[in-house]
């Protein structure tokens, strides 16, 4: 007897098809997985048999052979226990196969026969959907397979349940998509306010910009003067992702194994890596590849305290996905890919001692104790952020000045909407201008052409450099709803890069 069940394995953010073949034959009683199985799959024969004697059913007394095509596919994990489980009864005649066909299954199973949760569920409900059929998941992924459901989407939680509904004496009710306007009102309270930061007018209209352009931005300042509290309050003032880019995020986090619950799904994400952490932890890797910090801030806000205490080696892998929007991950049985289309905040201190430039606690640092710790970021690296701002000290009157707010989040945020709406009539956001678009989003006179060649041979200022100032400027000018740069615009836009200011044509600067 032959049965065939349906899956899905996860390779980065895909979930190519799976095809679980179960064959009984005469001779002496065995089990046999073939098709590239890696450890965990070779396992689950002893998983399954002790599920389906658990529950109640007959564990064929046959040679069984079970093969996992493709067979050049690596397979991992324990996601094929409940198809196996299933192709051993269909074949076996305790279920009917026919059943089985409209249906992909996914599942890990307890000795009881229990459905445990798996990583990767939500790539595998848009890939069964593309095939044409429903998928059956564990009920502990019934919330974040919700996010995707369109009424094909199915949850158990005990493989007793699942046979009912494939005999018919007691149908599943498919995962119902999660309100809406609920989804809405989660995000709303879960957003940290500007209005919080009191003063520091420069670094809040930075951080404006940044949103409305999708710049990255480097604050620079003393301890305690609110570069952190700055940071944290970008996602508010982002736009709501899109149906589209939600779905990226949420596939992305679901392959790493994090929790996805329909509040907030449409916030961008931010993540905020220790200073400890390691390149992989960063880019992704591993074994078996997962995504790392830059894939889990995908289409959101990457922020990095204490820039210049990470390994540069560890800023150095940040370069390249910068420019290009993903990381690919290459080991010798397969390479993968991961989204990293981030924005990246980061802080630093002035020095090592934090307090060069503070205006009532001397620095205890050496210049040379300065250059090197500015060094440790190198000329590309700092190139690719758009903003350099500092965060000065704030007196004291303005911190405890009561009744004064600043502005809300919610205030800015509508601007920051208007500005990216103009954005998408050019067809692509003030961050990604390059070539062709950049040069007829920033067309500017020749006054403006001879303060930039000016401010380029003063500072030092790469090419990179230019067109970043460029698209700063662009995005003042969407701010204020201005179909064409100005001087001011672009005055404006240098003045956002201080350290190049302070450092003039020195080698932090030279790309």
């Amino acid at each position: 007897m032959l049965a065939i069940v349906h899956s899905r394995a996860s390779i980065g953010v895909s979930a190519p098809e799976v095809t679980v073949e179960v064959h009984l034959s005469g001779g002496l009683p065995a089990l046999s997985i073939v098709g590239m199985p890696e450890t965990g799959v070779r396992e689950s024969k002893d998983r399954v048999r002790s599920a389906l004697l658990n529950a109640g059913f007959e564990f064929p007394a046959r040679r069984i052979t079970i093969n996992l095509a493709p067979a050049d596919l690596p397979k991992e994990g324990g996601r094929f226990d409940l198809p196996i489980a299933l192709g051993i009864l269909a074949a076996s005649g305790q279920i009917p196969p026919d059943s089985l066909k409209p249906l992909e299954f996914m599942g890990e199973l307890s000795l009881d026969g229990a459905l445990r949760p798996l990583k990767g569920v939500l790539p595998a409900v848009l890939a069964a959907r593309g095939a044409g059929r429903s998928l059956l998941i564990p009920q502990a992924n019934a919330d974040e397979a919700a996010l995707a459901s369109q009424g094909d989407v199915l949850a158990a939680s005990h493989i007793l349940t699942v046979c009912e509904h494939l005999t018919g004496r007691a149908k599943l009710v498919p995962v119902p998509k999660p309100e809406v306007d609920a989804v809405h009102a989660s995000e709303a309270e879960n957003a940290a306010d500007l209005a919080d930061v009191r003063g520091q007018q420069v670094p809040r209209r930075a951080l404006e910009v940044a949103a409305a352009g999708g710049h990255n931005v480097l604050f620079f300042g003393p301890p305690g003067t609110g570069k952190s509290m700055l940071a944290s309050r970008l996602p508010g003032i982002l736009p709501a992702l899109d149906d589209a880019a939600a779905m990226e995020v949420a596939s992305v986090h679901s392959v790493a194994g994090h929790p996805l619950q329909p509040g907030g799904w449409r916030q961008p994400p931010f993540r905020s890596p220790h200073h400890t952490a390691s390149a992989v932890a960063l880019v992704g890797g591993g074994g078996s590849p997962r995504p790392g910090e830059i894939s889990l801030a995908h289409r959101g806000v990457l922020f990095l305290d204490e820039l210049p205490e990470f390994e540069r080696r560890v800023l150095e892998v940040l370069r390249e996905p910068l420019e290009t929007g993903e990381i690919s991950i290459s080991r010798a049985a397969r390479q993968v890919t991961f989204p990293a289309k981030f924005q990246v905040v980061a802080a630093m201190n002035p020095c090592p001692c934090g307090y060069s430039g503070h205006p009532s606690i001397e620095c205890q640092c050496t210049p040379s104790q300065v250059m090197r710790y500015k060094s440790k970021i190198s000329g590309p690296l700092l190139d690719r952020f758009d903003l350099h701002v500092e965060v000065p000290v704030q007196e004291g009157d303005v911190l405890l000045r009561q009744g004064e707010a600043g502005e809300s989040s919610a205030s800015v945020k509508q601007r920051v909407l208007q500005a990216r709406k103009r954005q998408r009539d050019r067809g692509s956001l003030n961050a990604s201008l390059a070539g062709r678009a950049l040069d007829q989003a920033c067309r500017i006179d020749d006054s403006s052409e001879q303060l930039l060649a000016q401010a380029m041979e003063r500072l030092g200022l790469s090419a990179r450099a230019l067109h970043r100032i460029l698209r700063v400027a662009r995005t003042l000018a969407d701010l204020e709803g201005q179909e064409h740069l100005s001087k001011q615009h672009l005055i404006e836009a240098l003045g956002y890069r201080q350290l190049d200011r302070q450092q003039g044509q020195s080698s932090l600067v030279s790309a």
